[in-house]
Protein backbone atom coordinates (compact mmCIF):
# COMPACT_ATOMS: atom_id res chain seq x y z
CA UNK A 1 0.00 0.00 0.00
CA UNK A 2 2.90 2.36 0.71
CA UNK A 3 3.82 2.24 -3.00
CA UNK A 4 0.29 2.71 -4.27
CA UNK A 5 0.42 6.52 -4.16
CA UNK A 6 3.65 6.48 -6.16
CA UNK A 7 2.17 4.19 -8.79
CA UNK A 8 -0.78 6.58 -9.08
CA UNK A 9 1.64 9.52 -9.29
CA UNK A 10 3.43 7.80 -12.18
CA UNK A 11 0.08 7.58 -14.02
CA UNK A 12 -0.01 11.44 -14.14
CA UNK A 13 -3.77 11.63 -13.69
CA UNK A 14 -4.02 15.24 -14.83
CA UNK A 15 -3.00 14.22 -18.37
CA UNK A 16 -5.87 11.75 -18.72
CA UNK A 17 -8.66 14.25 -19.58
CA UNK A 18 -6.71 15.29 -22.68
CA UNK A 19 -6.26 11.69 -23.78
CA UNK A 20 -10.02 11.09 -24.03
CA UNK A 21 -10.75 14.27 -26.01
CA UNK A 22 -10.05 12.68 -29.38
CA UNK A 23 -12.12 9.61 -28.53
CA UNK A 24 -15.07 11.73 -27.42
CA UNK A 25 -14.85 13.82 -30.60
CA UNK A 26 -14.92 10.69 -32.75
CA UNK A 27 -17.84 9.24 -30.79
CA UNK A 28 -19.80 12.51 -31.08
CA UNK A 29 -19.14 12.65 -34.83
CA UNK A 30 -20.30 9.05 -35.23
CA UNK A 31 -23.37 9.67 -33.05
CA UNK A 32 -24.33 12.66 -35.19
CA UNK A 33 -24.53 10.26 -38.15
CA UNK A 34 -26.65 7.80 -36.14
CA UNK A 35 -23.86 5.37 -35.23
CA UNK A 36 -23.50 5.21 -31.45
CA UNK A 37 -22.33 1.95 -29.89
CA UNK A 38 -21.90 1.83 -26.12
CA UNK A 39 -19.33 -0.98 -26.24
CA UNK A 40 -17.18 0.86 -28.75
CA UNK A 41 -17.38 3.93 -26.52
CA UNK A 42 -16.40 2.04 -23.35
CA UNK A 43 -13.58 0.01 -24.91
CA UNK A 44 -12.22 3.02 -26.82
CA UNK A 45 -12.04 5.10 -23.63
CA UNK A 46 -10.42 2.18 -21.77
CA UNK A 47 -7.87 1.66 -24.54
CA UNK A 48 -6.84 5.31 -24.77
CA UNK A 49 -6.49 5.56 -20.97
CA UNK A 50 -4.26 2.47 -20.94
CA UNK A 51 -2.16 3.92 -23.76
CA UNK A 52 -1.86 7.29 -22.03
CA UNK A 53 -0.76 5.69 -18.75
CA UNK A 54 1.68 3.50 -20.70
CA UNK A 55 3.08 6.64 -22.31
CA UNK A 56 3.38 8.45 -18.97
CA UNK A 57 5.10 5.56 -17.18
CA UNK A 58 7.43 4.98 -20.15
CA UNK A 59 8.22 8.70 -20.25
CA UNK A 60 9.21 8.68 -16.59
CA UNK A 61 11.32 5.58 -17.09
CA UNK A 62 13.09 7.01 -20.15
CA UNK A 63 13.67 10.48 -18.70
CA UNK A 64 15.06 8.94 -15.51
CA UNK A 65 17.43 6.72 -17.47
CA UNK A 66 18.61 9.78 -19.43
CA UNK A 67 18.99 12.04 -16.38
CA UNK A 68 16.27 14.51 -17.38
CA UNK A 69 14.11 13.84 -14.30
CA UNK A 70 16.29 15.39 -11.62
CA UNK A 71 16.17 17.87 -8.73
CA UNK A 72 16.60 20.80 -11.15
CA UNK A 73 13.49 19.92 -13.11
CA UNK A 74 10.66 22.46 -12.75
CA UNK A 75 7.64 20.20 -13.26
CA UNK A 76 5.91 17.93 -10.72
CA UNK A 77 8.11 15.56 -8.72
CA UNK A 78 8.12 12.12 -10.34
CA UNK A 79 7.52 8.83 -8.53
CA UNK A 80 11.19 7.82 -8.86
CA UNK A 81 12.68 11.03 -7.49
CA UNK A 82 11.81 10.57 -3.78
CA UNK A 83 12.61 6.85 -4.03
CA UNK A 84 8.96 5.79 -4.01
CA UNK A 85 9.45 3.44 -6.96
CA UNK A 86 12.39 1.75 -8.64
CA UNK A 87 13.22 1.43 -12.33
CA UNK A 88 12.23 -2.23 -12.02
CA UNK A 89 8.79 -1.18 -10.73
CA UNK A 90 8.32 1.13 -13.72
CA UNK A 91 9.46 -1.55 -16.16
CA UNK A 92 6.87 -3.93 -14.68
CA UNK A 93 4.19 -1.25 -15.11
CA UNK A 94 5.22 -0.72 -18.73
CA UNK A 95 4.80 -4.44 -19.44
CA UNK A 96 1.44 -4.51 -17.61
CA UNK A 97 0.01 -1.58 -19.58
CA UNK A 98 1.29 -2.92 -22.90
CA UNK A 99 -0.75 -6.06 -22.17
CA UNK A 100 -3.79 -4.08 -21.00
CA UNK A 101 -3.62 -1.83 -24.08
CA UNK A 102 -3.49 -4.86 -26.38
CA UNK A 103 -6.35 -6.67 -24.65
CA UNK A 104 -8.52 -3.57 -24.53
CA UNK A 105 -7.70 -2.70 -28.14
CA UNK A 106 -8.64 -6.18 -29.34
CA UNK A 107 -11.94 -5.94 -27.42
CA UNK A 108 -12.54 -2.59 -29.15
CA UNK A 109 -11.95 -4.08 -32.59
CA UNK A 110 -14.24 -7.05 -31.89
CA UNK A 111 -16.91 -4.64 -30.58
CA UNK A 112 -16.78 -2.92 -33.96
CA UNK A 113 -16.38 -5.74 -36.49
CA UNK A 114 -17.53 -8.77 -34.51
CA UNK A 115 -14.20 -10.42 -35.29
CA UNK A 116 -10.51 -9.63 -35.39
CA UNK A 117 -10.00 -11.53 -38.64
CA UNK A 118 -11.00 -8.99 -41.29
CA UNK A 119 -9.27 -6.21 -43.21
CA UNK A 120 -10.62 -3.49 -40.91
CA UNK A 121 -9.69 -5.51 -37.84
CA UNK A 122 -6.12 -6.14 -38.94
CA UNK A 123 -5.73 -2.49 -39.98
CA UNK A 124 -6.89 -1.17 -36.62
CA UNK A 125 -4.76 -3.75 -34.78
CA UNK A 126 -1.70 -2.55 -36.70
CA UNK A 127 -2.49 1.05 -35.75
CA UNK A 128 -2.90 -0.03 -32.13
CA UNK A 129 0.49 -1.73 -32.12
CA UNK A 130 2.05 1.40 -33.64
CA UNK A 131 0.40 3.45 -30.87
CA UNK A 132 1.94 1.16 -28.23
CA UNK A 133 5.37 1.46 -29.83
CA UNK A 134 5.01 5.25 -30.05
CA UNK A 135 3.97 5.45 -26.38
CA UNK A 136 7.07 3.56 -25.26
CA UNK A 137 9.66 4.90 -27.71
CA UNK A 138 8.98 8.58 -26.96
CA UNK A 139 11.81 8.59 -24.40
CA UNK A 140 12.85 4.94 -23.98
CA UNK A 141 15.83 3.45 -25.80
CA UNK A 142 18.65 4.82 -27.91
CA UNK A 143 16.45 5.74 -30.86
CA UNK A 144 13.73 7.52 -28.89
CA UNK A 145 12.07 10.21 -30.96
CA UNK A 146 11.16 12.58 -28.13
CA UNK A 147 14.82 13.61 -27.79
CA UNK A 148 14.94 14.46 -31.50
CA UNK A 149 12.07 16.95 -31.57
CA UNK A 150 9.57 14.54 -33.16
CA UNK A 151 7.15 14.32 -30.24
CA UNK A 152 4.84 16.98 -31.70
CA UNK A 153 4.27 14.99 -34.88
CA UNK A 154 3.49 11.81 -32.96
CA UNK A 155 1.03 13.63 -30.69
CA UNK A 156 -0.74 15.12 -33.72
CA UNK A 157 -1.08 11.74 -35.41
CA UNK A 158 -2.10 9.61 -32.43
CA UNK A 159 -4.04 12.12 -30.28
CA UNK A 160 -5.69 13.65 -33.33
CA UNK A 161 -6.06 11.50 -36.44
CA UNK A 162 -5.83 7.98 -34.98
CA UNK A 163 -7.89 8.78 -31.89
CA UNK A 164 -10.69 10.78 -33.53
CA UNK A 165 -10.86 9.40 -37.07
CA UNK A 166 -10.01 5.92 -35.81
CA UNK A 167 -12.93 5.65 -33.40
CA UNK A 168 -15.22 7.27 -35.99
CA UNK A 169 -14.24 4.53 -38.44
CA UNK A 170 -14.75 1.82 -35.82
CA UNK A 171 -18.26 3.14 -35.11
CA UNK A 172 -19.35 3.77 -38.71
CA UNK A 173 -17.06 1.55 -40.86
CA UNK A 174 -16.63 4.56 -43.13
CA UNK A 175 -14.36 7.60 -43.32
CA UNK A 176 -15.24 11.04 -44.68
CA UNK A 177 -12.61 13.70 -45.26
CA UNK A 178 -14.41 16.33 -43.18
CA UNK A 179 -13.82 14.21 -40.05
CA UNK A 180 -10.13 15.10 -40.33
CA UNK A 181 -10.94 18.77 -39.63
CA UNK A 182 -11.96 18.24 -35.96
CA UNK A 183 -9.46 15.36 -35.73
CA UNK A 184 -6.66 17.74 -36.75
CA UNK A 185 -7.99 20.38 -34.35
CA UNK A 186 -7.75 17.97 -31.41
CA UNK A 187 -4.30 16.97 -32.59
CA UNK A 188 -3.14 20.60 -32.64
CA UNK A 189 -4.56 21.32 -29.19
CA UNK A 190 -2.79 18.22 -27.88
CA UNK A 191 0.42 19.49 -29.46
CA UNK A 192 -0.24 22.73 -27.59
CA UNK A 193 -0.25 20.89 -24.27
CA UNK A 194 3.06 19.23 -25.13
CA UNK A 195 4.45 22.59 -26.26
CA UNK A 196 3.59 24.28 -22.94
CA UNK A 197 5.21 21.37 -21.12
CA UNK A 198 8.36 21.71 -23.23
CA UNK A 199 8.53 25.50 -22.83
CA UNK A 200 8.35 25.02 -19.05
CA UNK A 201 11.13 22.39 -19.10
CA UNK A 202 13.27 23.99 -21.82
CA UNK A 203 16.35 24.82 -19.76
CA UNK A 204 16.56 21.42 -18.08
CA UNK A 205 15.82 19.56 -21.33
CA UNK A 206 18.54 21.50 -23.13
CA UNK A 207 21.11 20.75 -20.44
CA UNK A 208 20.46 17.00 -20.55
CA UNK A 209 20.22 16.60 -24.32
CA UNK A 210 16.46 16.33 -24.74
CA UNK A 211 16.24 18.29 -27.99
CA UNK A 212 12.52 19.00 -28.10
CA UNK A 213 11.14 21.32 -30.74
CA UNK A 214 11.14 24.10 -28.13
CA UNK A 215 14.83 23.55 -27.39
CA UNK A 216 15.55 23.77 -31.12
CA UNK A 217 13.51 26.92 -31.83
CA UNK A 218 13.86 28.83 -28.53
CA UNK A 219 11.19 30.10 -26.14
CA UNK A 220 10.07 33.15 -28.13
CA UNK A 221 9.45 31.21 -31.35
CA UNK A 222 7.85 28.41 -29.33
CA UNK A 223 5.25 30.89 -28.05
CA UNK A 224 4.52 32.04 -31.61
CA UNK A 225 4.22 28.38 -32.56
CA UNK A 226 1.78 27.95 -29.66
CA UNK A 227 -0.38 30.76 -31.03
CA UNK A 228 -0.40 29.00 -34.39
CA UNK A 229 -1.46 25.68 -32.82
CA UNK A 230 -4.35 27.09 -30.79
CA UNK A 231 -5.67 29.50 -33.44
CA UNK A 232 -5.21 26.85 -36.15
CA UNK A 233 -7.26 24.34 -34.17
CA UNK A 234 -10.10 26.85 -33.80
CA UNK A 235 -10.00 27.68 -37.52
CA UNK A 236 -10.41 23.98 -38.36
CA UNK A 237 -13.43 23.70 -36.04
CA UNK A 238 -14.92 26.86 -37.60
CA UNK A 239 -14.49 25.36 -41.07
CA UNK A 240 -16.18 22.11 -40.04
CA UNK A 241 -19.11 24.04 -38.56
CA UNK A 242 -19.45 26.11 -41.71
CA UNK A 243 -19.56 22.96 -43.82
CA UNK A 244 -22.15 21.33 -41.51
CA UNK A 245 -24.03 24.43 -40.37
CA UNK A 246 -27.34 23.60 -38.64
CA UNK A 247 -27.95 27.07 -37.31
CA UNK A 248 -27.03 28.67 -33.99
CA UNK A 249 -26.67 25.30 -32.23
CA UNK A 250 -23.65 24.51 -34.43
CA UNK A 251 -21.69 27.22 -32.64
CA UNK A 252 -22.31 26.42 -28.96
CA UNK A 253 -18.62 25.67 -28.43
CA UNK A 254 -17.78 29.35 -29.04
CA UNK A 255 -18.68 29.87 -25.38
CA UNK A 256 -15.20 28.68 -24.38
CA UNK A 257 -13.28 30.76 -26.94
CA UNK A 258 -12.52 33.56 -24.40
CA UNK A 259 -10.86 30.97 -22.13
CA UNK A 260 -8.44 30.09 -24.91
CA UNK A 261 -7.69 33.76 -25.56
CA UNK A 262 -6.83 34.27 -21.88
CA UNK A 263 -4.70 31.12 -22.03
CA UNK A 264 -2.69 32.48 -24.96
CA UNK A 265 -2.11 35.76 -23.14
CA UNK A 266 -0.98 33.89 -20.00
CA UNK A 267 1.43 31.67 -21.96
CA UNK A 268 2.92 34.72 -23.71
CA UNK A 269 3.50 36.47 -20.37
CA UNK A 270 4.73 33.45 -18.38
CA UNK A 271 7.76 31.22 -18.27
CA UNK A 272 9.21 28.43 -16.17
CA UNK A 273 7.16 27.12 -13.26
CA UNK A 274 4.37 29.66 -13.89
CA UNK A 275 3.47 27.75 -17.06
CA UNK A 276 2.57 24.62 -15.12
CA UNK A 277 -0.97 25.85 -14.42
CA UNK A 278 -1.46 26.63 -18.12
CA UNK A 279 -0.55 23.06 -19.02
CA UNK A 280 -3.35 21.79 -16.78
CA UNK A 281 -5.75 24.50 -17.95
CA UNK A 282 -5.25 23.72 -21.63
CA UNK A 283 -5.90 20.01 -21.03
CA UNK A 284 -9.17 20.73 -19.22
CA UNK A 285 -10.22 23.43 -21.71
CA UNK A 286 -9.65 21.01 -24.58
CA UNK A 287 -11.91 18.46 -22.89
CA UNK A 288 -14.57 21.12 -22.27
CA UNK A 289 -14.33 22.29 -25.88
CA UNK A 290 -14.71 18.69 -27.03
CA UNK A 291 -17.88 18.21 -24.98
CA UNK A 292 -19.46 21.46 -26.22
CA UNK A 293 -18.45 20.73 -29.81
CA UNK A 294 -20.02 17.29 -29.45
CA UNK A 295 -23.23 18.75 -28.07
CA UNK A 296 -23.36 21.12 -31.04
CA UNK A 297 -23.22 18.09 -33.33
CA UNK A 298 -26.02 16.05 -31.81
CA UNK A 299 -28.70 18.58 -30.81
Amino acid sequence: MSKLKYYIKSFRLRTLPLSVSGILTGIFLASASGNFNIWIFVTAITTTLCLQILSNVSNEYGDSMNGVDNDSRIGPVRALQPGGLTLKNLKQMIILFIILSLVSGICLIISSFGTLFCVGGWTMLALGILAIIAAVKYTVGKNNYGYKGLGDIAVFIFFGWVSTAGVYYLATHTLVLSVFLPASAIGMLSMGVLNVNNIRDRENDKEYGKNTLVVKMGEHKAKIYHLFLISGAWCLLFLYSLLHNKGVTSWIYLLVLPMFVFHLIAVYRSSGRKLDVQLRNLSLMTLLLTVLFGISLII
